[in-house]
């Protein structure tokens, strides 16, 4: 199993496509607007408590206010309370919790009215980012992330991963992880730690200090609300929780974030340095790795699956809905339950990849083929829970009921990834009139001539649609070479499968983009 990430950066945000195998299985997207990732931790005043809801409404700066439950407080909550007044203050400057006096914890089934007051300050954590008409939810039980364990202040509990199996392992890493942790906080030991020496632990821990540190200093006479902690670079975080020795490749076009993710990967595994790639050549990232059309085949309303099967997938506000469908395929199965199961094995595989890819969260009802049987039924069951052992949402898949549904819960902490594979009529912008397309070309040799002679450019780039890129290099004397003739000056042509139908764009030499009018 070989694992690649393709990271792929423009002005505004940088996309990360992971490939398994070469299929793609997760797409995210790193924007400079969102203020609001989560682990992003802010220091919030409360706007009101609200008992029916045995909750509280915070500021924490977003047009919506975050929603804090009670059982989201965490039971340490007035010694947070307590610390967060005297840091702020200035009263406090000794941020290692070993000699602060903890206060009573709050009661498990308490009231919110009870342990929160409105204006008063408190640090909260983002644990689901805004999604549609909500603001985002919030903890005030703090953690902060790194590679081989997570920090948690305030607590004194040293956990280890579920997905640890050895009980020899589990207590090794239990006894080391012991020796390390500092008075006043709790370690969550992550899945990766596993085999890993005290040495690597202890250096990862002194790193989570050091940003619970720099925390602590930004909240005296900070402003409220602000962030006060923010996560890591998208492109560490990812790393950070899915790197692996499976991982083959990382290929990156920016050059800036190219030695970032270098620095990032040597320090986490020297080994896989050399994995890290710059990839410079004037053909578009994800083109080269042919990831844009896996986009444009993987986010419509209905998704093809081999031999002919397809799912078709709905989304409503409560739920997901997932139709899964035979088509007019033919097998050389002897019976219709041999089919059906053959065809629900293919798209449980699918589904379980679209899960990852969209970042569906919510319940998911899945509809497959009625199986008479129960050995099919519980044989499905077993796939589909084969098949979504690798995703890092947590999620609960209960077994097939009697209409043949089965019904799927997964965690939902950012929006869902909605690409719209329909594209606006370029020619018409809408309009629904046109100019005729034969001018196209023309229009296109205009703007050639324009940037050429009277703008003096050199070294073009031109990328064109596919169809269009097929139309300018048929022939023995292409109408592509005939500009070199025409203009004197070579104009490199790529397609780029992202562009509309008769969609076209001009790089200088310096891979800056020309603006002109289409």
């Amino acid at each position: 199993m070989d694992k690649e990430l393709i990271i792929r950066s423009s002005s505004n945000d940088v996309d990360f496509a992971l490939l398994k195998d070469g299929k793609l299985i997760e797409l995210q997207k790193d924007e400079d607007s969102n203020d609001f990732s989560v682990g992003d931790v802010f220091i919030a005043k409360i706007r009101k408590a609200v008992p029916g809801l045995n909750a509280a409404f915070v500021n924490v700066g977003y047009e919506k206010d975050a929603f804090l439950h009670y059982h989201d407080l965490g039971p340490k909550l007035p010694s947070l309370l307590k610390f967060t007044k005297r840091v702020s203050t200035g009263k406090l400057k000794d941020f290692s919790l070993k000699n602060f006096p903890f206060e009573k914890d709050i009661e498990k089934d308490g009231k919110i009215a009870d342990v929160l007051k409105s204006n008063q300050s408190l640090l909260v954590q983002i644990a689901k980012e805004p999604i549609s008409t909500k603001g985002p939810r919030i903890s005030s039980e703090l953690s902060i992330a790194g590679r081989y364990i997570v920090l948690v202040p305030f607590s004194s509990r040293i956990s280890i991963s579920q997905k640890i199996e050895d009980k020899a392992e589990k207590s090794r890493l239990k006894r080391l992880v012991k020796s390390i942790t500092p008075q006043g906080f709790g370690i969550i030991v992550r899945t990766v730690a596993q085999g890993k020496k005290v040495a690597e632990l202890d250096k990862d821990l002194q790193n989570l200090l050091t940003r619970w540190a720099a925390m602590c200093k930004k909240l005296h006479r900070a402003h409220h609300p602000s962030k006060v902690l923010g996560e890591m670079n998208k492109a560490s975080s990812i790393l950070r929780d899915i790197f692996n020795d499976t991982f083959t490749g990382i290929t990156v076009d920016d050059e800036d974030l190219y030695y970032q993710i270098k620095d990032y990967v040597q320090e986490i595994a020297p080994k896989k340095e050399s994995i890290v790639k710059l990839y410079q050549s004037k053909v578009p990232i994800f083109e080269k790795f042919g990831i844009e059309r896996q986009i444009k085949t993987s986010f419509g309303k209905t998704v093809s699956m081999a031999k002919g099967a397809y799912l078709v997938i709905e989304h409503t506000e409560a739920l997901h809905v997932i139709d899964v469908n035979s088509g007019n395929r033919s097998n050389k199965a002897n019976n219709q339950e041999d089919t059906a199961l053959e065809v629900n094995l293919i798209a449980a595989t699918e589904m379980a990849r679209q899960l990852r890819l969209r970042d569906m969260g919510g319940i998911i009802v899945v509809d497959f083929i009625d199986l008479t049987r129960a050995e099919n039924r519980q044989k499905l069951f077993n796939h589909l829970r084969d098949e979504m052992k690798d995703d890092r949402a947590k999620h609960k898949i209960l077994p097939p009921s009697k209409f043949g549904l089965i019904q799927i819960t997964r965690q939902r902490v950012r929006p869902e990834m909605n690409i719209s594979t329909k594209e606006q009529c370029p020619s018409c912008r809408g309009t629904g009139e046109i100019e005729p397309s034969i001018i196209l070309a023309d229009k296109i040799e205009k703007n050639l001539h324009d940037l050429i002679q009277n703008q003096n450019e050199t070294k073009l780039t031109l990328y064109v649609h596919p169809y269009l890129y097929a139309y300018f290099t048929k022939g023995v004397v292409s109408r592509h070479m005939k500009w070199f003739f025409k203009f004197g000056s070579s104009v490199n042509l790529q397609q780029d499968s992202s562009l509309g139908i008769t969609g076209y764009k001009f790089f200088n030499c310096k891979n800056e983009e020309i603006e002109i009018e289409m």
